[in-house]
């Protein structure tokens, strides 16, 4: 059984994952600076409510923004996209050496 689990690791540190350029990193990252900013300004805003209807709409969009973030970097995280590092060595000799026309 040990043996098993020794096999997994190996296997596990040798997938390559897309890492930072994964999309829902990308995503989540902006939602979450314009989430704190909009979190941030209606924390210290004076004029809350005054054009909404006494509703803090910096504050609320701001905490949803956070909330999707952390959801698609908690996405982006337990779920990784793994790279194919065949298909990726295919495309580089593709690119070398292009078919005669």
């Amino acid at each position: 059984m040990s043996a098993n689990l020794d096999d997994n690791d190996a296997e596990r540190r040798q997938r390559h994952t897309a890492g930072a350029f994964d999309i829902r990193n990308v995503i989540g990252a902006l939602l979450g600076i314009y989430g704190v900013v909009l979190l941030v300004l209606g924390l210290v805003s004076d004029d809350t409510g005054e054009h909404t209807g006494d509703l803090n709409a910096n504050l609320w969009a701001g905490v949803a923004l956070v909330v999707v973030s952390a959801v698609f970097l908690t996405w982006a995280r337990v779920r990784p996209t793994v790279v194919d590092e065949e298909a990726v060595a295919d495309k580089r000799a593709e690119d070398e050496d292009p078919p005669a026309s």
